[in-house]
């Protein structure tokens, strides 16, 4: 008995649960819905848009058409100008090189002009006749050669040869402040030699009111070198204390 009242109220339930039983209505309210807010949607306008959709599919699929011939075709000109190229290289390959370079228009050649001799009837005359010439004009060409190379040899022999020469700046330092400079300098320039040339010359002070003097010489490089120099400045003892090469420069 109690198994027969549980199954009638779960029948009772079910009876009472409608919403599946109603599924048209709620799916035609659903549907009302829509069309209130996106407007009716008839079956015309249903088959506009499919009508406008396949217009556009064979706009599309004709304009693809159109681009496989215009491509198509681009490819037959492409090989046709490929077999024109290949045939107009079979032909240079076959034909001569001679032929494909215009032969230049040979200059005409003129004859040596002969000498004519002047052979008359004798047999004494042939020995006179100098069929291979004389060596006369051989023995002028050498000695016309050997003018020049002697007349060459004689100008470079009267040319001055290079003098190697050398700007020399000394320090000739005194003993004191004592010294007489004006004397000191006068010492120094009283040296002289062949290849020896004195310049210009000043008083630099070096300190405690002591001044050397810093002469300019030029001098010859085979002639005068730094260390004779030297030696005959320090031989006035009783004014020069040391020399020193300051600057010395190739001319």
């Amino acid at each position: 008995m109690p198994k027969q009242s549980a199954t009638m109220s779960g029948l009772q339930c079910l009876a009472t649960e409608n919403i599946w039983f109603d599924k048209q209505r709620y799916d035609e309210a659903e549907r009302r819905f829509y069309e209130g807010v996106n407007g009716p949607s008839s079956p015309q306008q249903q088959s506009s848009s499919h009508a406008g959709g396949d217009q556009e599919l064979v706009s599309r699929m004709k304009s693809l058409e159109l681009e496989n011939q215009t491509l198509h075709k681009v490819v037959q000109e492409m090989r046709a100008a490929l077999q024109k190229l290949e045939s107009r290289v079979l032909i240079l390959e076959k034909s001569p090189v001679a032929a494909a370079v215009p032969c230049a228009k040979a200059a005409p050649v003129q004859a040596a002009p002969v000498k004519q001799v002047k052979v008359e009837n004798g047999d004494d005359d042939d020995d006179d006749i100098d069929l291979f010439g004389s060596d006369d004009d051989d023995e002028e060409a050498a000695r016309i050669k050997q003018e020049r190379v002697d007349a060459y040899a004689a100008k470079k022999a009267k040319k001055p040869a290079l003098i190697a020469k050398s700007s020399i700046l000394l320090d000739v330092k005194p003993w004191d402040d004592e010294t007489d400079m004006a004397q000191l300098e006068q010492c120094v320039r009283s040296v002289q030699m062949d290849g020896l040339l004195w310049g210009a010359s000043k008083l630099v002070p070096v300190g405690y009111g002591i001044k050397k003097l810093q002469i300019n010489c030029v001098v010859e490089d085979d002639k005068v070198g730094t260390d004779i120099l030297e030696e005959e400045i320090t031989k006035f003892e009783d004014f020069v204390q040391s020399v020193d090469v300051a600057a010395f420069n190739k001319i």
